[in-house]
Formats: C-alpha cells, structure tokens, sequence
C-alpha cells in the first residue's frame, strides 16, 4: 500500500506542476482596448477557438483539473 501511495504522489505532483505551465501559458480573456467595447469583434480565431492553440490548452487544462480532484480523493482515501 505504501509503494502505492509513493506512486499516486509523484503523479499528483507531476499533474500540479503540469497545470500550473498549462494555465500560465493560456492568454487573458480581455486583453487591449477591446475589452472596452465589450468585445464584440468576432475574429477568425475567435469563432475557431476549438481548432487553436488556446483551444487545445482550455481542453487540456479541463483534463489536468479533473486529474488533479481525482488524484485528491485517492490520495485521501489512501491515508
């Protein structure tokens, strides 16, 4: 059980520090001028968002979160 919960640890740091890159890496959400007006230009990347790379960060920030609360219950039953 012990060698168990050594795993369950480095992976749940491993997955901390991977979301803390993941989040620092993704833009604001209201960034120049823009932000004023209420942002109402819609741009190419805007309506795309999906296929971009901030996308593709949103998405894998989503997944490093729900394996950051899963490892945390584990680590707490595992006490």
């Amino acid at each position: 059980m012990d060698i168990l919960k050594v795993v369950v640890t480095v992976i749940y740091v491993l997955v901390c520090i991977a979301l803390v890159i993941v989040v620092l890496m993704q833009e604001g959400k209201t960034t120049g001028l823009g932000a004023i007006a209420g942002g109402a230009a819609e741009t190419y990347w805007g309506k795309n968002k999906g296929r971009s790379m901030e996308g593709a960060l949103e998405k894998f920030t989503k997944g490093l979160a729900v394996a950051f609360i899963v490892l945390s219950v584990v680590l707490n039953l595992l006490k």
